[in-house]
């Protein structure tokens, strides 16, 4: 199995910084999350990085200019500060799409992460 390391490798660049800078801020915002790669096919060998705890929180995927972070249950989640801006009509999951050059509310980010996480435990 390709680990979520071999992806941040592999990526390099801007989008594997921050993919590796995202990951960082889940891991601090809820330690016992469980990381796995899913969904490889021919047009992603690598597969889609996933974190988990009691239930998918969100998922880090990479195009040629955005880092997708999709949160499965994220129209059930209070984003105050704002920081989905994709997916926004969708009826279960919200988005947020980082491109080079953003910065993200770390605060903001880990409090959704952790929303996410309690979301899946109720």
């Amino acid at each position: 199995m390709t680990s979520i390391d071999e992806i941040i490798a592999a990526l390099g660049g801007w989008r594997g910084d921050m993919l590796a800078r995202i990951r960082g801020l889940i891991l601090e915002a809820e330690p016992n999350v469980v990381e796995e790669t899913k969904w490889k096919k021919t047009t992603n060998p690598l597969g889609v990085p996933t974190w988990s705890l009691d239930g998918l929180i969100c998922t880090g995927e990479t195009y040629k200019d955005k880092v997708k972070l999709t949160f499965a249950k994220g129209a059930s989640l209070d984003d105050a500060d704002e920081l989905f801006n994709a997916s926004q009509t969708a009826r279960v999951r919200r988005a947020i799409d980082l491109h080079e050059g953003d910065k993200i509310n770390a605060t903001a980010f880990q409090a959704l992460v952790r929303a996410a996480a309690a979301l899946n435990k109720s």
